[in-house]
């Protein structure tokens, strides 16, 4: 058996819980497998990583983390049938493709998605990575790891994407924007003429205001408490703007939607949040969930209210999307101008990426892309 050949890179790595991204020079293995070797271009940051880097989350440290890349495939695995050097793709999350709920179509609910996105191994337990000591970095974060200059993923989590888009602004489609954006159209399944109420106006829920323009939702009402946020939403299509800090915020929503919402999504993780999102809808009204608080959050509602309105509160991952067909609908969709999500984005520089994570935080950006290579 041959020796396993690797290559240099760079990563930031974190090596402690609450620790700096630390640029970091490594090793990274050649594509064994359906795996594809990919150049990354640039790579989201999700609110997914920070909570990970803070052990909400328990992926072992130390770890290179970034599940938002995109990229140019560099090399292939042996088993790898649709994919070729040259191609651009979009990462996204990984999974099996055999489970009951993969071959229904809802791979986001693999009954492995945990340990392929979560473990800080691969699904046999090996790692990608080598530190400059030669130890092993945790990674196939979001089976990719892509805070890096070159990451490993699975051909199926590698979505060829049209050479004309531009890549440096598409790792997002793989994740947050994705989710925001599938909560609304593949989950929900918003109709037209209906009423939509995102709570949350950050990347996630604004990406969801897109959706519901898309969709023909005749009323969508962002609710937040940061003005500019507000007024990015209405230039982004929602006809209505709630501040969350208003003491009459459900009173409003009735208002505005007469009675009560067709469809809410609920993505700041807070479960007052929550528990306004489902007191807003109306009769037959359903609430996705797609905020992720720390594990273990509970939150209460008025059981009556649900049992005799008939409303549905419904769990959310990755919006329910089969990336294969969804991420290349959302790049369509921005290259017909109907799909404007570049308005979320700003570019930072590798070196800046503790920049990008503090300014996320602090609701500076919206959607912070990491610029790694070209």
């Amino acid at each position: 058996m041959s020796a396993v050949q690797y290559r240099d890179i760079t990563a930031a790595v974190t090596r402690s819980k609450g620790a700096p991204f630390v640029l970091e020079k490594a090793r990274i293995r050649e594509p064994h497998g359906a795996e594809v070797l990919v150049r990354i271009v640039a790579t989201g940051m999700c609110h997914t990583d920070m909570i990970v880097r803070d052990q909400y989350y328990p992926v072992p440290l130390p770890a290179v983390l970034g599940h938002e890349g995109a990229g140019v495939v560099e090399a292939v695995g042996p088993q790898v049938q649709n994919l070729k050097v040259g191609d651009h793709v979009v990462l996204t999350y990984g999974y099996c493709g055999h489970c009951v709920s993969c071959d229904s179509g809802h791979a986001s609910y693999c009954a492995e998605f945990y340990p392929r996105n979560f473990s800080g191994a691969d699904a046999h337990g090996h790692h990608a990575l080598m530190d400059k000591d030669n130890q092993p970095l945790n990674d196939h974060f979001f089976a990719q790891s892509s805070f890096a200059t070159y990451a490993i993923s699975q051909e199926n989590n590698a979505i060829r994407v049209p050479k004309e888009a531009p890549l440096e602004l598409l790792g997002p489609l793989g994740c947050g924007i994705q989710t925001g954006a599938g909560a609304v159209i593949n989950s929900l399944k918003a109709t037209p003429g209906s009423s939509f109420v995102a709570f949350g106006a950050g990347a996630v829920g604004l990406s969801a205001v897109l959706a519901a323009r898309v969709a023909g939702c005749s009323t969508i009402v962002a609710v937040d408490l940061v003005e500019s946020r507000l007024a990015l939403a209405k230039e982004l299509g929602a006809t209505h703007t709630v501040n969350g800090r208003d003491a009459d915020v459900i009173a409003q929503l009735k208002a505005i939607t007469g009675g009560g919402a067709n469809f809410a999504l609920e993505s700041t993780g807070n479960r007052h949040v929550l528990r306004n999102a489902i007191d807003s809808l109306g009769n037959l009204g359903t609430v996705g969930v797609v905020g992720a608080p720390p594990l273990g959050t509970t939150a209460e509602f008025d059981i009556n209210d649900l049992l005799l309105g008939g409303k549905k509160i419904q769990g959310i991952v990755e919006g329910d999307s089969v990336p294969q067909k969804f991420i290349p609908q959302l790049v369509t969709l921005y290259l017909q101008g109907r799909f404007p999500f570049d308005k979320l984005v700003k570019l930072y520089d590798f070196k800046d990426i503790n920049q990008a994570a503090a300014d996320s935080e602090k609701g500076i950006t919206l959607k912070p892309v990491i610029r790694i290579g070209m």
